[in-house]
Order: C-alpha cells, then sequence, then structure tokens
C-alpha cells in the first residue's frame, strides 16, 4: 500500500459557471450530467488521492467520470466529481502480451496501441466507452465467447480507497478487493489503472446483416437456431430498429477464424437475403463496424435480463417493442453468450450468473430534456422485461442504463456475491461517501 498524508495538496477544482466546469460534467449520457460543488481534473493517482482525501475530510460524496455512458447516479449541487479523462495513457508490454491501462483510456486507445503488436484488448461493441469503468462490470465484448468477461483477464489494478489510501491490488494483495473490483463496480474506490491481458488476435470477420422484418420475418427463429449450432470462436448478437419508418433486425457477428470458415458458417443467414451485407475481414482496429453504433452522444435509458433460453414468440413479443410507431423509440438487443462466458476464471471473481446462454437488452431513445420521454421508455422496458423475471438468472452491470431508481430488472449478482460485495463496500467505504454509478442493491 502506498499513503500519501492527509494533507496533500488537493489539485485545482473548477466550480459551477467556468468553462472546465461544463467540459468535465459533461459526458456521453445526454440525459443526465453531474451538477458537484466542485470538479477535480486528475492527471495522476496522486491528484485523485489528493482530491478523495480533500473530500472525505469533509464529508463530501465523491464521484467519478471518464466518459460518462453509464452515469445513473449524479451528483446534485454537492460533493466533489473527479474527471479521469486526462488519465488515458496506455503502456502495452508486447511480451507479457498485456496493456497497462489509465482510468480515461477509451477502448479505441487500448485497441490502437495493442494493434502494432497483432494483439487486441476484450473490447466491447463501441470503441468510445471508457475500458476501465466497462471491465469494472464484467465486460461481454466482441470477443467474449472465445475469451470470456474482460474481468476476468484483470491481473492487477491501482485503486485509490474513500479515505484516500492507494493500494496496489492483485491476487496476492488485498485479496477480496481484487475479488469484488473484478466485475463487482465502482463501490469499492476509485481505480486510476488496471493490467489486463491482451489476445493474440490482429484481425477478425465482422461486420453486419441487415434484414428487413416485413419482408424477412423468420430471421429471428433462423437466428435463434443459428446459435445453437455456432463455435466459441463466433460472438454474435441481433438488434433490431427502427430506420426510416422500417422495422429492421441487424445480425452483428465477430468471428475469430478465417475468412473461409466464417463463409461456410453464415450461409445459413445470407440465405434469407439481407438487404444490407457487410460482413468482410478486418484488422481489430476497425472492429466498431461490427455493431456501428452511434458514438456521439445522447439521451437513453435501458436495462437487460440474463437468459437461460429464449422461447422465440415471446421474443418476437419483445421485438414488437422496437417496431416503428412507437412514441418513443426503443431498440431490442439479444446477444448470445455462452463458450468462454460460461467458464470461471482460475481467480474467481464477482461476476456471476455465467450460465446465461442469452442476455436481452432494451434500450430507449429519449429527448435529453423530456422527463416523460424517459418514464415512458422505463415502463415500456419495465413491463417488458418483467415478463421474462419467471426465467431470468439475473442481469448484467454493464447493460443497466440511467436507472436513477438504482433498480434493475433482475438481481446482478447471485446471493452469496451480493452479500460479499456489501461488507467489501462497507469496509472500504463505511461513511458511504462514494458515487459509483453502478450502486449494489442494499448500499446506501
Amino acid at each position: 500500500m502506498n499513503s500519501y498524508t492527509s494533507d496533500a495538496e488537493p489539485p485545482v477544482a473548477y466550480h459551477p459557471g467556468s468553462a472546465e466546469y461544463d467540459e468535465h460534467c459533461a459526458g456521453f449520457q445526454l440525459r443526465e450530467r453531474h451538477q458537484p460543488a466542485h470538479v477535480v481534473v486528475a492527471r495522476s493517482a496522486g491528484d485523485v488521492v489528493a482530491a478523495v482525501q480533500h473530500a472525505a475530510k469533509s464529508r463530501m460524496p465523491i464521484a467519478v467520470q471518464a466518459t460518462g455512458h453509464g452515469l445513473a447516479n449524479p451528483l446534485r449541487g454537492e460533493g466533489v466529481l473527479v474527471s479521469t479523462r486526462r488519465m488515458d495513457s496506455v503502456d502495452v508490454d508486447p511480451g507479457a502480451g498485456t496493456a497497462w491501462v489509465g482510468a480515461g483510456a477509451r477502448w479505441r486507445d487500448v485497441i490502437e496501441a495493442a494493434a502494432p503488436y497483432d494483439l487486441a484488448p476484450l473490447s466491447g461493441s463501441l470503441p468510445g466507452v471508457g475500458a476501465v469503468s466497462y471491465t469494472l462490470g464484467g465486460g461481454i465484448g466482441l470477443m467474449a465467447r472465445r475469451y470470456g468477461f474482460a474481468a476476468d483477464h484483470v491481473t492487477r489494478l491501482e485503486v485509490v480507497t474513500a479515505d484516500g489510501s492507494l493500494l496496489t491490488v492483485s491476487e496476492r494483495d488485498e485479496p477480496d478487493l481484487f475479488w469484488a473490483l473484478r466485475g463487482g463496480g465502482g463501490s469499492f474506490g476509485i481505480v486510476t489503472a488496471l493490467e489486463m491481458a491482451l489476445m493474440p488476435v490482429a484481425r477478425l470477420v465482422g461486420g453486419g446483416l441487415m434484414f428487413d422484418l416485413g419482408q424477412t420475418p423468420e430471421v429471428v427463429s433462423a437466428w435463434l437456431r443459428w446459435t445453437a449450432t455456432v463455435p466459441s470462436h463466433m460472438t454474435s448478437a441481433m438488434t433490431t430498429l427502427e430506420i426510416s419508418h422500417r422495422h429492421f433486425a441487424h445480425v452483428q457477428i465477430a468471428y475469430l477464424g478465417s475468412a473461409q470458415e466464417a463463409e461456410e458458417l453464415v450461409a445459413p443467414l445470407r440465405a434469407l437475403k439481407p438487404v444490407h451485407d457487410g460482413l468482410q475481414e478486418v484488422p481489430y482496429r476497425r472492429s466498431d463496424t461490427v455493431f456501428s453504433e452511434p458514438d456521439q452522444p445522447h439521451a437513453y435509458v435501458g436495462d437487460n435480463v440474463l437468459l437461460p433460453a429464449i422461447d422465440e414468440e415471446r421474443l418476437r413479443d419483445a421485438i414488437a417493442v422496437s417496431a416503428p410507431g412507437r412514441s418513443v423509440p426503443s431498440i431490442v438487443s439479444v446477444r448470445h453468450l455462452g463458450g468462454a462466458l460460461s467458464t470461471a476464471p482460475r481467480v474467481p471473481n464477482a461476476v456471476s450468473h455465467r450460465e446465461a446462454k442469452y442476455l436481452l437488452c432494451v434500450v430507449g431513445v429519449v429527448a435529453p430534456t423530456s422527463t416523460s420521454d424517459a418514464a415512458s421508455a422505463r415502463a415500456v422496458q419495465d413491463e417488458l422485461l418483467a415478463g421474462w423475471s419467471g426465467t431470468a438468472v439475473g442481469s448484467s452491470p454493464n447493460f443497466t442504463f440511467g436507472r436513477a431508481d438504482q433498480r434493475s430488472a433482475a438481481e446482478p449478482f447471485d446471493a452469496a456475491s451480493r452479500g460479499r460485495l456489501l461488507q467489501l463496500a462497507h469496509r472500504y467505504d463505511p461513511a458511504g461517501l462514494l458515487r459509483p454509478s453502478f450502486v449494489i442493491a442494499g448500499n446506501g
């Protein structure tokens, strides 16, 4: 453990009305934003230590933000927001096959740093997401069925706890905290950097097949049947949405194998004649083309359930909420799990519900300033996902967007893990000063 004295000088704090304050309070999520009393722009772990020690002395709540994708628990006129977006360094050790990733680094930063060595991180579908916050929530990425959760491949972390202590956390050092941080979220401290294993991947066969559901409704059942046949090198999802008053299914594919193998595997889906075929072999640095998600800030709310199986008729009912004509546009996404996601890592972590075979997520796109839009979208999501409550085994912290009430459609952790996480949160933050984006139910 490295200790800094409690009288360490805090870095410069910015206050409401300044350009710096506005810049660092803004994030990807436009429906909510932090409105703290102070913003501290951290450039080092020492800056974080000083800011936390200063806030802890005054018993002020503390939040941290890098990109603001998962914001759901904003500060409102109080406390300190620690902005880590300047802490975006990435150091790759090609011999060890690892990367030391700063708290503010986005996945695109890690991808670019690893690419010259024919290595790739277990990044998600959107390269603009913060790599550290994503990994703390588990991390279900483009290579998930082949390599498992991103959290399974974290080997070391640097974290500032709520009393301002700077800890090195690993399998040997602070093992309880090492278990909790890998999948349990940010209730235990501010992670300033972490070390992750990189995968020996330079290229993948990836992209999307777009189907008009009005013309090819059978793609839903075809994709479900297809997922039961593919190897673990194939990770895929199906997203349904409205585009120009038409209802589409976008089948997203990431395959770690040869182009010829991919052609053979995808042939049953291509036989349905997609209206657009974007599947091709690409360098991993172009992996954003798999999902082609919008990378511009917008307002949204969303939730998810993890399922051991999917009933096709019920899935069709769920997909109906993404059809044209809805007052609040919704996007329904189903991700195929299993494979390496079902296998526990050598060193256990807080990730739960590994038996799930699918993740069903519903996202509502809302106007940034409309509370009625958000309430309507949330009501649709709650009703839809409640219908799966009898079969859901849980939910994923990474796909719970904008839940100000801190309730998710299903429990993210099994009972034993949740109890242990709560004990550790109380041990490392006994005063409840930390305001993580994802709150463990029962904590505070």
